[in-house]
């Protein structure tokens, strides 16, 4: 890169992973280096609403835009490059992404296609099956479907489109898993049954466009029952371990297994990928991440910092990476 770069940090958004949202986007504003780049931040409320601020951690808010506008697709393309630092839906699901496609405006992360096919857990292994990825079992419903369950107790029962747990319950009897499916309805309109895998829970970041890297994997200790949100989110909720407590040959199948389902899945930029490791060695691929949580101390962030990037470092090699693939895909024909 040379010069300065105006970067636009995308944040907030309207899904209930808001907030996790806003404290990513804190810490990627607090770790761009001044000399470097020039920060703006859009933030987006709950309500859809999109807010133009200077890109300090701390500002007060210039304008407020209702949305839609034909101010946004202006206002974005007046930057080098767009940062989205939003997690779940209307951010990290494909609808930003085809926005910032349409103004034309390099970004961070992966593109329509990807975004779209990660989000969707129950689309997103159907295509790693079809690549000999192993996933984690699981049956589908949609509104109005009898209850399916041919995994026994417990399961997981999760809505197909959210992420940071919300909406999942881990069922133990019939009764817990009516009232689990009720639950993941109120979030989305398909919900996964999902076996339950008995074995460590290992997380890889990937970092890359056309060759893609794998992190030093790492392992979740969640100190609750399973890795619910609070477990993600509140002090003290969880531990990473890192490297994993596993051999070095199923360390190289994770990491080889991430990088193939972030290929798989049409990803660029960043990803982070879950597994379960059962007994024996088998890893199975539970679901990937488009926009990890992205604060200093998250676990993306924390993986890559133990395979030698540093924070401010994987920060830098993003946004070169958003603009080396703007440029590769402006010499397309269309």
């Amino acid at each position: 890169m040379n010069g300065r770069v105006r970067v636009a940090v995308l944040l907030g958004g309207r899904s209930s992973e808001h907030d996790i949202s806003l404290a990513s986007a804190r810490s990627v504003l607090a770790a761009l280096d001044p000399e470097r780049y020039d920060a703006v931040t859009v933030e987006i409320g709950r309500d859809g609403r999109w807010e133009l601020g200077t890109g300090a951690a701390k500002e007060t808010v210039a304008e407020t835009l209702p949305v839609p506008t034909a101010s946004v697709p202006a206002t974005l393309g007046e930057v080098d490059v767009v940062f989205p630092v939003l997690h779940g839906p209307f951010g990290e699901d494909g609808t930003v992404q085809g926005l910032l496609e349409l103004a034309d405006v390099p970004y961070v992360g992966a593109g329509v296609a990807g975004s779209a096919l990660a989000m969707d857990k129950d689309l997103f292994k159907s295509v790693l099956r079809d690549h000999g990825i192993p996933v984690t079992r699981n049956v589908t419903l949609r509104e109005g479907d009898a209850i399916q369950n041919p995994f026994g107790y417990p399961v997981f029962v999760k809505p197909a489109r959210l992420g940071s747990s919300v909406g999942i319950s881990k069922a133990a009897t019939e009764d817990e898993l009516a009232t689990a499916v009720e639950l993941a309805f109120n979030h989305d309109e398909k919900v996964l049954v999902e076996e339950f895998v008995e074995g460590v829970e290992v997380e890889c970041g990937v970092l890359g466009n056309r060759e893609p890297v794998a992190s030093i994997p790492g392992e979740i200790v969640a100190n609750a029952d399973w890795y619910d949100y609070s477990a993600k989110y509140d002090e003290g909720g969880m531990e990473l371990v890192v490297p994993p407590r596993l051999s070095d040959e199923t360390i190289a199948d994770v990491q080889e297994l991430a990088v193939r389902s972030f290929v798989a899945g049409e990803c660029e930029g960043m990803a982070r990928v879950d597994f379960f490791v059962r007994d024996g060695g088998e890893v199975l691929v539970n679901e990937l991440n488009t926009i990890p949580g992205f604060t200093a101390t998250s676990v993306y962030a924390k993986l890559f910092e133990a395979s030698g990037i540093p924070y401010p470092q994987l920060l830098d090699r993003l946004i070169e990476l958003a603009l080396e693939r703007h440029e590769r895909r402006s010499r397309l024909s269309y």
